[in-house]
Formats: C-alpha cells, sequence, structure tokens
C-alpha cells in the first residue's frame, strides 16, 4: 500500500493535534481524508483548517459507509473506544486508538479476540514508549542488567489539576462520562510503563483510593496502591491530582541494584556483585555490596503521538513490529481496575480479576453519576424549551 488514507473519529483536543500533522503530511505514506465528529463547531473548524478536500461526516454511521479511508484514529471519550474499535476492524480497516483503550477489561478482551481475527493492524496511541528514556530502562531490566526484580515504586503526583480545570466539562471527573478520575485520565501511561519496562504483572492488587479528597469531583483523585508479583516481589504505585509541587520518580530495585528515573534523567546504583551472594558469603557484620553511581546516557528524542502514528502506518505499509500494540492496552487497564475495585470492595483483588464483578460495581456508580443527573436536567429543559 504506497498510501494509507485515515479517517479520525472524534476532533476534540487529541483528534484535531492528530489532524493537523497528518493534513501538514508530515507523516510518510499517510494521508488525512475523513473526519468525523457529532460537534458542528468542530465540524466546522475542519473544514476552516484542514481544507475542503477533507471529508466531514456527523455521525459514524455516515462515516463508515462513505468515507473513503484504510484505517480510522479514534480520539473519542473513552467509553466508546472499543466499540469503534471493534465496528472499525470488522469494516476491514486498520485502527489506532487513543489511551486508554477502553473502560473496563470486559469489553478490551473482546476487542482484542476481534483484532486477533481481522488480521488488521491495531496499535494504541501509547506515545510515551517512543522516549528513549524509558526504552533504555527497559532494555536494561529486560536485558538482565538488575538481576532479579525485587521492588518497584512509582511516585507520580505531579498531575496537579484545580477545581476550575474539572468543572471545564460536566464530563469530567464523572462515572458515566468518563469512567474514572487519575487512573483513567492521567495515568495510563504510567501504569503502561510501570509493566512495560519492568516486564511484571502484578498477582495482587490491594488500592486505597480518595473519591474526591481533594476536589469536588466524584472519582479517584488520590491513590495509594500496593502490588505483588509472582516473583515474590513488590511494588508501589501513588497518584494524585491534588499535590502542589508534585513528584516524578519511578524506582525499580533489584539482586544487581536499583534505576531510577527522575527530572528527564536515568541513575543505576550498579552493584559489582549480587546482593544475595554477597548476603551470603560476607562475614564482617555491618556492610554491603561495592556499589557505582552510573549515570546512563539517553540518545534520541522521544518521538511522542506522530512517532506512534508514523510507527503504525509502517506496519500497515511494510509489516513493521508496533510500538504500541493494540492488544497491550488491555494490561494497564487491569491495572487499574483492579485498584479500583480493590477500593470499593476494601478488599485484595487477584489478578486476572473479575471482570463481571469489576462491572457490576461500574454500573452502580454509572446509575448514580452526575453526569447523568446532568444529561437529564438539560434533556428536560430542552424539551420544555421548544414548546
Amino acid at each position: 500500500m504506497d498510501t494509507v488514507k485515515i479517517g479520525i473519529i472524534g476532533i476534540g483536543n487529541m483528534g484535531s493535534s492528530h489532524a493537523i500533522y497528518l493534513n501538514n503530511k508530515e507523516v510518510d505514506g499517510a494521508l488525512l481524508t475523513a473526519v468525523c465528529d457529532h460537534n458542528p463547531e468542530r465540524l466546522q473548524w475542519a473544514k476552516e483548517t484542514l481544507g475542503k478536500q477533507i471529508q466531514t461526516f456527523d455521525d459514524t454511521d455516515s462515516f463508515f459507509e462513505f468515507a473513503d479511508i484504510d484505517a480510522v484514529i479514534i480520539a473519542t471519550p473513552h467509553y466508546d473506544h472499543p466499540s469503534l474499535s471493534i465496528k472499525s476492524l470488522e469494516k476491514n480497516l486498520h485502527v489506532l486508538v487513543e489511551k486508554p483503550v477502553g473502560v473496563y477489561t470486559k469489553n478490551v478482551r473482546e476487542l482484542n479476540e476481534v483484532a486477533k481475527r481481522s488480521g488488521k493492524v491495531f496499535g494504541i496511541m501509547f506515545n510515551q514508549r517512543t522516549n528513549p528514556l524509558y526504552q533504555k530502562l527497559r532494555e536494561l531490566v529486560l536485558g538482565g542488567e538488575l538481576g532479579e526484580i525485587k521492588r518497584t515504586n512509582w511516585i507520580i503526583t505531579d498531575w496537579y489539576r484545580s477545581q476550575s480545570y474539572y468543572d471545564s466539562g460536566g464530563w469530567r471527573a464523572t462515572w458515566a462520562g468518563e469512567g474514572g478520575g487519575v487512573l483513567l485520565n492521567q495515568d495510563p501511561h504510567q501504569l503502561d510503563l510501570w509493566q512495560w519496562t519492568s516486564g511484571l504483572m502484578p498477582k495482587r492488587v490491594r488500592a486505597f483510593c480518595g473519591f474526591g479528597k481533594f476536589h469536588d469531583i466524584e472519582v479517584e483523585d488520590d491513590v495509594t496502591a500496593y502490588v505483588e508479583y509472582e516473583n515474590g516481589a513488590t511494588g508501589v504505585f501513588v497518584t494524585s491530582t491534588g499535590d502542589a509541587p508534585g513528584t516524578n520518580r519511578y524506582e525499580i530495585s533489584g539482586d544487581r541494584g536499583k534505576l531510577v528515573v527522575e527530572d528527564g534523567k536515568l541513575t543505576f546504583w550498579r552493584l559489582t556483585q549480587s546482593e544475595r551472594q554477597f548476603n551470603k558469603e560476607y562475614k564482617g557484620g555491618f556492610g554491603e555490596p561495592e556499589c557505582w553511581k552510573i549515570d546512563i546516557p539517553i540518545k534520541g528524542t522521544a518521538t511522542q503521538h506522530k512517532g506512534i502514528t508514523t510507527n503504525w502506518i509502517q506496519a500497515i505499509r511494510y509489516g513493521s513490529e508496533l510500538i504500541g500494540p493494540g492488544v497491550e492496552g488491555i494490561k494497564g487497564l487491569e491495572i487499574s481496575n483492579a485498584m479500583h475495585l480493590s477500593a470499593w470492595i476494601d478488599d485484595w483483588v487477584e489478578l486476572p480479576i473479575n471482570e463481571e464483578l469489576f462491572y457490576s460495581k461500574l454500573q452502580e456508580r454509572i446509575k448514580s453519576s452526575t453526569f447523568k443527573k446532568k444529561e437529564a436536567v438539560n434533556r428536560t429543559l430542552n424539551v420544555q424549551g421548544t414548546h
């Protein structure tokens, strides 16, 4: 395929960003041909900004029937990601979906099954995987430089958000509109990188979530989670939108030292011998293995969203390996779901999670969500206003 014709569903903040660099022909072999959004203001923006050559649609049925496309980028609200991805794949279209891949693993698992059967290229916008810093971290860990992992810790609290941010949209930070808070909005990249760089998925999770702890919202804005891994290692994940100033520090400890990512740098405290070996052989009482502090050089720059799109196009055209395979989106989401469920039931949650239990608990919260109540009020007012 010489040129991949692309349609975008959802041209809000992220969708419009993708549309601009594609329309500027900044991705080799990609051609933006169509966009779809139910908001007439966004369609007007598309016509004025992207040009008359771009097809515009205000509903997905017309888009799928009449758009001249080979592939779709999905940049809609979270709940629509799995269903629109499935529909696109069933229409024989390649798919690149924004993060998170969905709100709950139950329907994401169905999406993955459809994707595997489809034979199409299914990617996810995990743009942080293009960061050479995290690529080098993963290389060192999976290459065995750190030895067996003992502990992972990520404090990611530099997501500060004011109340006015949450008030800017009625769907924000609601169970019905967004499906979660800091875990589902801000943290999908870190939850993905946590398991991607360490090569570990938790076997069980115990989480404590503050729902509206620092803001007038119904979802979580503060989380402290403890996880255990199959090899006996443990991990802690702390995140919040209420800390100012916040911290972003990721640390992986192993038998041969520790790796730390902070302030855009990767530091390796490297032991000259195995800690377990030293512990077994050392007879001097107080003492510890010799350690070298090494500042790991990082080469290259993160290509971010455009880099993921370029890689996706190369996978379609040449069969290149995906940086962010769509089927891997379920991993970070399952960790997120486990944290929510643990807080809801006030207990440990084993992985793989009980998807039916999570779904039922989520539905309870959706039913009482302020977003649904506001929507109902708005519909009533609109009907009354027409008489």
